[in-house]
């Protein structure tokens, strides 16, 4: 999720985090070093570890795949990039699917080369087409902004004004999907559009790849993103916590994906574990990649284990 890093280095460091930053009991006035994410000045002033690469929405010619930028909410700067696949026909349909970058709430973009990359090659694969939330990061937009953004994304989707979506948007065959802090959000979706009523779209499923969940341990990292969550079973972050709550997800089935080098690998499980306790009825499996650590499959996107992973992904994705 960070471009100028090695593979997975900084969510080991997560617990380091939780562990210095857990020792205040306030933040105001003080300077505070989040490496790998970013630092906080006394006076409040938040420098990134890594700079904010973007690159431009492209047509592949050797794909089909076609990307474009649209601006949802200017005054938020809440926006996201299309990808639609190869069309072979007029007004083709192709099932929705909502993607959430990652990044721990507070680094990555929905235009950042990595996450541009992957999403091309997932809509080559999958043939879907996929709408690439960019929500407003943390700590200069504190949680729940992110959640607020990617829900006014997902209804500005089902109104269907935009012309890539209303001519190849199926909206009855809706997806979820989401790494690391972008699975949290994914999940947060879907509770909530299970939630309303009005919700028009249909979801059909949700994919959670090392998913940022609670424990039930106090977490500096989301304190601190997160300055009026109410504990360590808030339900936005450790959802497991709330079986009630995921008993009611109204989707038809749900994909988590973990690894098992992955520090948040027992996060996965639990979240898988609860589900399968509570008699959730829809389809439900998870898969453990060995060997590797927490998003490996982005890191080296055209590794053979990133390619059994994105197989997975596309044959969940019908």
């Amino acid at each position: 999720m960070a471009p100028h890093f090695p593979p997975h280095p900084h969510f080991p460091l997560l617990f380091l985090i939780t562990i210095c930053i857990c020792m205040n009991s306030t933040y105001a006035g003080k300077a505070l070093n989040l490496y790998p994410f970013f630092k906080v000045d006394a006076n409040g002033t938040v420098h990134r570890y890594q700079e904010i690469k973007f690159v431009p929405p492209s047509n592949n010619p050797n794909t089909g795949v076609q990307s474009k930028d649209v601006t949802i909410l200017p005054q938020k700067n809440v926006s996201a990039r299309l990808y639609l696949p190869k069309i072979s026909r007029k007004n083709q349909k192709f099932p929705l699917l909502f993607y959430i970058h990652g990044g721990g709430f507070c680094i990555e973009s929905a235009f950042s080369p990595r996450y541009d990359s992957y999403l091309h090659m997932l809509t080559a694969q999958a043939n879907v087409f996929v709408v690439s939330i960019n929500y407003r990061l943390a700590p200069e937009h504190p949680i729940p902004a992110c959640y607020h953004d990617s829900w006014d994304v997902m209804n500005w989707a089902a109104r269907g004004k935009e012309p890539w979506l209303k001519q190849h948007a199926n909206f009855s065959h809706v997806f979820l999907a989401g790494d690391s802090a972008g699975a949290n959000i994914a999940n947060n979706m879907m509770v909530r559009a299970s939630e309303e009523s009005h919700f028009v779209l249909s979801l059909v499923g949700m994919a959670l790849v090392d998913p940022y969940f609670g424990n039930g341990k106090p977490d500096g990292l989301w304190t601190y993103l997160c300055p009026k969550t109410n504990g360590i079973d808030d339900p936005r972050f450790n959802p497991a916590a709330h079986p009630k709550i995921l008993s009611k997800l109204k989707c038809s089935k749900i994909y988590v994906f973990t690894a098992d080098k992955d520090n948040l690998k027992d996060r996965a499980w639990t979240y898988y574990e609860t589900m399968k306790k509570i008699g959730w009825k829809g389809e439900l499996r998870i898969k453990e990649t060995e060997g590797e650590g927490h998003v490996f499959h982005l890191f080296n996107q055209t590794s053979k284990k990133a390619k059994d992973l994105m197989n997975t992904l596309v044959h969940f994705l019908v």
